[in-house]
């Protein structure tokens, strides 16, 4: 529509004598996309999307909207030019119709945050099995993932299987996550030559993306693969895994070391230009044997599987035995020749939300697939944050042009203590922990509801809309009261403040009902709840450096997802009570502690991974 109707000038001209328009950037106003997009819902009945057009009163209630509007009418769509003037004589003259709608509409979106009235006083200890159950009946047991087409990954209900399987031996939960990440890494949401997914298949097969490529989606992949690759050993996990990092270094890393938010789906004006292929051009590029290998492993010899005259690539058939040195050099020929088309445009903002799932995802694989240099990278890009985006003890929520600006919201708090949690377990440092503590005491502060528990979309002391979401259910990043409910029952475990696990208990109490009622889409809540369930468990390391690094190194290889791993070298200062162990006799000694009760230390690296096996 930016296009279409907002550069025409006619249009444009009529937009501008009959409304104040203004044009909301959603990545950058998630609160806004929230409430309108909730809003477009209910008014509409129909599900909604971008582009998103609302027209509002005065007071930010909106009595009309829709999502694509074409310039002229056609197809039976109102168009845009036709629509503006008949939008504005109703405004004119039905204001008391409108008045009440709006009145109605007020109290249906406030009735969208979860009632405390229904909170649960305990959880029950089989709500995770009741979770996974209800995500069980979705599988596709055929193509993986969940549901029909169009098929998005999913990837905290995949980690979510994930963990059951490694701390409750669940053999159907690692089949569900197994599946669905072979087959989209065999698949065309996978980009078979650069590395990275894309935003969703059109298809249920996984063979035809959404070309768009986000941070959020390759960043919550990136450590669901590591811990697939970690549970099965299973070197397609590992390769999926290395490109995701790959492309997120190559093409999304900006110079102040953080990550840009998106590639388009287009080039050229044409969707998917970028990525899909003629065989001609291919044949140009390989020599005879390499062109069979190639075009036998990704369907160039079946007919065109994009708009009846390209192929985008997927694995159609496994490499044969001996030819896997033949089909990377025929890649690496592919790709260095992609590399010179036409980029598709690249949204270049830094989110600190989506940066967070970045850094948590790069240093879960650092630190499982053993590649320090990409927890370097995570680093980095978490020290732009705290020096350009933490200012007198606020998060600011985006980055672009030299210019921080906008409060954060829940999402950027959240996630960032999600991420120093995941750091700290590859590399433990103090002002990590500190850092946590500090953007904790802002979500409690600032975002908690002290009344009916659970977290707030916005702070208090953000501007006053016509609503104000506590939202529980995954979008497409997943849910900040979930995160803020997991980060914070583990930092309690870390730190023994009591307002943490108060929180975070409270919160999970409060989403229960929903989770139970309506389980679809409650992945990141799920891990939260079977964490909470048992008390959360701790693995303290004290010892020499060098040696701490081996015991890290052995202990990354074992599938221990319900267990903060810390290795603090000997003589650190400025730590709470829990962590502050004593020095011992012996390189490396290990406490394993649940809540505030621990086995005794062990000084034996075999010793413990047999006590972690049966204690864990």
């Amino acid at each position: 529509m930016a296009h279409e109707s907002f550069e025409d000038e006619g249009v444009a001209a009529l937009m501008n004598d009959l409304f104040v328009n203004i044009k909301v950037d959603r990545e950058e106003r998630p609160d806004l996309d929230q409430i309108y997009q909730t809003a477009h819902a209910m008014l509409t009945q129909r599900s909604g999307g971008w582009p998103l057009t609302m027209f509002l009163t005065p007071d930010q209630a909106p009595f009309f909207g829709g999502t694509y509007f074409p310039k002229a009418s056609r197809y039976g769509l109102a168009g845009f030019a036709d629509l503006l003037p008949r939008i504005a004589a109703a405004y004119r003259q039905q204001g008391p119709a409108i008045a009440e709608q709006n009145a109605r509409l007020k109290a249906a979106l406030a009735l969208t945050n979860p009632d405390a009235q229904d909170a649960r006083a305990a959880l029950p200890v089989d709500a995770p099995k009741l979770a996974f159950a209800a995500l069980a009946r979705s599988f596709d047991r055929v193509y993986g993932g969940f549901g029909g087409a169009p098929k998005f990954p999913h990837p905290f209900e995949l980690e979510f299987c994930l963990r059951r399987s490694a701390s409750r031996g669940d053999k159907s939960a690692l089949e569900i996550a197994t599946v669905t990440l072979a087959r989209m890494a065999e698949g065309g949401i996978h980009d078979q030559l650069g590395g990275g997914f894309c935003r969703y298949s059109v298809d249920a097969e996984w063979t035809i993306p959404h070309f768009e490529k986000m941070l959020y989606d390759n960043a919550a992949l990136l450590a669901v693969y590591a811990d697939a690759w970690r549970a099965t050993g299973e070197a397609a996990f590992a390769r999926a895994a290395r490109g995701i990092v790959a492309w997120t270094l190559r093409d999304m890393r900006a110079p102040e070391g953080a990550f840009y938010s998106s590639l388009d789906a287009d080039s050229e004006h044409e969707e998917g230009k970028f990525y899909v292929w003629s065989r001609e051009e291919v044949q140009q590029l390989l020599n005879d044997e390499e062109y069979r290998v190639f075009a036998a492993h990704y369907g160039l010899d079946q007919p065109p599987n994009f708009e009846n005259r390209h192929w985008h690539l997927h694995v159609s058939r496994p490499v044969a035995p001996g030819q896997e040195a033949l089909l990377s050099r025929a890649r690496q020929k592919v790709f260095a020749t992609r590399e010179k088309r036409v980029r598709p445009g690249r949204d270049e903002k830094i989110l600190v939300s989506w940066n967070a799932l970045a850094i948590r995802g790069m240093a879960r694989a650092a630190r499982v697939l053993g590649r320090p240099e990409w927890s370097a990278s995570a680093r980095r890009a978490l020290e732009f944050i705290r020096s350009t985006m933490w200012r007198e003890g606020r998060l600011l929520a985006t980055y672009k042009d030299g210019r921080a600006h906008l409060n954060a919201y829940l999402d950027d708090y959240a996630f960032l203590i999600a991420a120093l949690l995941e750091l700290m377990q590859e590399r433990f440092s103090p002002q990590d922990l500190d850092w946590a503590q500090a953007l904790a005491r802002v979500l409690l502060d600032k975002f908690e509801d002290p009344s009916g528990g659970g977290f707030f979309f916005t702070a208090h002391d953000h501007e006053e809309l016509i609503h104000r979401p506590k939202p529980g259910h995954d979008n497409a990043t997943p849910s900040g009261n979930a995160i803020a409910a997991w980060a914070l029952a583990r930092l309690a475990a870390l730190t023994g403040d009591g307002r943490y696990a108060r929180a975070a208990q409270r919160t999970l109490e409060l989403f229960y009902p929903l989770m139970r009622d309506y389980p679809a889409g409650f992945g990141a809540m799920a891990i939260a709840l079977d964490e909470a369930i048992e008390p959360a468990k701790v693995l303290v390391l004290r010892g020499e450096r060098a040696a701490l690094g081996t015991w890290q190194a052995a202990l990354a290889r074992e599938p221990l997802p319900d267990i903060t791993v810390l290795a603090i070298p000997d003589r650190t200062p400025g730590l709470p009570a829990l962590l502050d162990k004593p020095q011992r006799p012996g390189p490396v000694n290990a406490w394993l502690c649940r809540g505030v009760n621990c086995l005794p230390p062990i000084g034996d690296l075999d010793h413990l991974q047999q006590t972690l096996k049966e204690k864990a």
